[in-house]
């Protein structure tokens, strides 16, 4: 794999998301290889799987470019297909996943980072679930993962907003559990192994069976909505400011 880096150690999988001069954003190759990755984990004898970031942020989400190519139907409906497994694998993954937030973490890589069972930011972390800034809504089960960490109220706020939060900001909200740095992720990892681990990944199993029939409607949720948001007078808007790096000038259309 070129843009991810599977490592173990004992009884721990670090996923490392490898595209750093492009703050890791997640085209379609890095996207099949992080898949790949997961059904590897899956199969593994690892207990823990972390997943990080390499470079200066952890995620910047969705490739723009990769958006800007793919638009032929067939190829958003390929990636969107792929997302989907993405994060119902990493949801349902039969293993702890804790999540290591340091820099940018924004859009689809928020919600890969909400995916996990514990999330840690560093005090220079940036996070934002920003798809409203080109007209889109958020998508990798964005919609589940918020709701299922600060309630549908915060979600849509959160969403809505689109604001770029502080690890302090993201913390009072409840979007993630500790603020810390690479000690605190060694602390959390000890502790569990030091835990009847068996036992927590049952816990964590009969609550992912119980949900996965809502995350599944989701994910088709989103795929539907987001193929019709594509089509729109604001997302085209949102785009081109984006490009142009000046503020967008939405109509409702």
């Amino acid at each position: 794999m070129e843009h991810i880096v599977l490592s173990y150690k004992e009884r721990v999988a670090t996923i490392e998301l490898n595209r750093p001069d492009a703050l890791n954003a997640l085209n379609e190759q890095m996207l099949a290889e992080l898949l790949q990755a997961l059904k590897e984990v899956e199969r593994s004898e690892a207990d823990i799987v972390v997943i990080r970031g390499r470079g200066k942020g952890f995620c910047a989400g969705g490739d723009i470019k990769t958006m800007l190519q793919s638009t032929n139907e067939h190829s958003f409906i390929e990636v969107m297909e792929t997302i989907k497994h993405i994060a119902l694998t990493l949801y349902q993954l039969p293993k702890l996943t804790i999540s290591y937030v340091h820099g940018a973490a924004a859009g689809l890589g928020l919600s890969l980072a909400l995916a996990c069972d514990h999330v840690i930011a560093n005090e220079q972390a940036r996070v934002a679930m920003n798809f409203i800034g080109i007209g889109l809504i958020p998508d990798g089960g964005g919609h589940f993962f918020l709701k299922r960490k600060i309630g549908e109220v915060k979600s849509k706020q959160v969403i809505w907003e689109g604001k770029v939060m502080s690890a302090q900001e993201a913390y009072e909200v409840g979007l993630i559990d500790e603020i810390g740095d690479e000690q605190t992720i060694q602390q959390k990892v000890n502790e569990w192994l030091a835990k009847p681990i068996v036992a927590m990944i049952a816990t964590k199993q009969l609550y992912a069976h119980l949900s996965e029939e809502q995350l599944l409607k989701t994910l088709q949720m989103e795929t539907a909505y987001q193929a019709e948001m594509r089509k729109t007078e604001d997302h085209a808007e949102g785009i081109r400011a984006f490009l142009e790096k000046r503020r967008p000038h939405f109509r409702g259309k």
